[in-house]
This record gives C-alpha cells, sequence and structure tokens, in this order.
C-alpha cells in the first residue's frame, strides 16, 4: 500500500463565525465531553512533549487526570526521562486528538508540580497493583529483566496490606498552566478551522489561523 494514497475526508463538524468562547479552557472541557460521549475509547490520553537540557525533543502519551481553570493534570514518576527533562526546562506542550469527533486541541504553558496532598489524594485512589508499579519501577532506566520487577511487586503485592503502601517521594503530579491553546476541527477537502488563543498578562486573546 502507497501512504500516499491514505487520506480522510473530514465531516463531522465546522466551527462558525468569528465569535468564539473567552475562555478557551471551559471549551476544551467542552470538547473532552463530546469526546467521550462519542466514544472514544482514550478520551484523556493525550501527547506530553518536552524538551530535555540539551534542547532534544521526546514525546509519549500519557493520560489526563484533571482539568480546571488552573491547568491540566497528569501524575508521573519525577525520574523519569520527562520529569528530568521538566526539572531543566519547564515549558511543554499537549496534544489531544479524538478520530471520532475529527478535533485537535494542542496546549502550551509551564509546568510545576502539583501538592503534596493533590499528589496523595490521587496516589491513594489508584488500584493496589497501579501503587505498588510506581515504587518498584525505576522508570525511563534500564532494567535486568522483566522478571526482577514481576517477583519485586509479587513481594510488595502478599506481604504488605494497602494502608502500608505509601505514596513515594520520587511519584507525584504536575500541572500544566497555558498561555496557548489551539482548537482544529477537521474539514473537507483540507480546510480546516483553527482557532487559537494567547494569553497576554491575565487576557486571552483569540483569532483564526489559516489551515
Amino acid at each position: 500500500m502507497d501512504l500516499r494514497d491514505i487520506r480522510k475526508d473530514y465531516q463531522h463538524s465546522a466551527i462558525h463565525g468569528e465569535e468564539f468562547p473567552l475562555e478557551p479552557v471551559n471549551w476544551f472541557r467542552e470538547w473532552l465531553n463530546n469526546a467521550m460521549e462519542s466514544g472514544e475509547p482514550e478520551p484523556t490520553a493525550m501527547v506530553l512533549s518536552t524538551v530535555s537540557a540539551e534542547w532534544r525533543p521526546s514525546a509519549r502519551v500519557v493520560l489526563l487526570k484533571s482539568v480546571d481553570e488552573h491547568g491540566f493534570v497528569f501524575f508521573t514518576n519525577y525520574l523519569s526521562r520527562k520529569g528530568i527533562q521538566l526539572s531543566s526546562n519547564r515549558a511543554a506542550a499537549l496534544t489531544f486528538f479524538w478520530p471520532l469527533t475529527e478535533r485537535q486541541v494542542r496546549i502550551e504553558g509551564i509546568v510545576g508540580k502539583v501538592d503534596a496532598e493533590e499528589s496523595d489524594t490521587y496516589f491513594y485512589s489508584r488500584p493496589l497493583e497501579s501503587r505498588i508499579n510506581a515504587i518498584i519501577s525505576p522508570q525511563s532506566s534500564p532494567i535486568a529483566s522483566r522478571s526482577l520487577l514481576e517477583e519485586e511487586r509479587e513481594n510488595l503485592l502478599f506481604n504488605n496490606d494497602s494502608e502500608n503502601i505509601a505514596r513515594p517521594a520520587h511519584w507525584g503530579g504536575y500541572r500544566l498552566k497555558p498561555d496557548r491553546m489551539e482548537f482544529w476541527q477537521g474539514r473537507p477537502g483540507r480546510l480546516h478551522d483553527r482557532i487559537q488563543y494567547s494569553l497576554e498578562g491575565n487576557v486571552w486573546t483569540v483569532g483564526r489561523l489559516a489551515p
């Protein structure tokens, strides 16, 4: 198959007019709800893009765990590759793509750690095995074999009750505070709708971009 022949003509919806919502985060939440109602298999999955101290970009899929006027929250190992990159360069980007609604949202901003209480609240809401895996995995680091991780997991799983599984200091949440957001709606013939918000001081400015 020739990859050049693979294409889809987007027909699902449109962004009409030149007047848009004042607050992009509220609009994002509407689109996220639409994605969930449409049956997207992973509506909260987002590509997190970071940049190292050597200016090398890196991207991976993580899960959005909360969003409000303060920003977009996800959780991970602070000593992972993304955690190390965020410690030296706090600028990052998020990308959501929902094929069933033919929409994409791109978000740029500055990332900071959430407070310990918020990390604790989420950590203790997770299934026991997920909490154990967060403890035993030296995320992004080389390991000798998978079996060693599985053995350590089994030891913790059967020798501890859930109340003794404490959140490790190297695991917790980050919040990306957005300063640029772009809403993309697929349209026929690749004449897509693109609406961009930029934060100037405490005020969002908004306008349409060429596709």
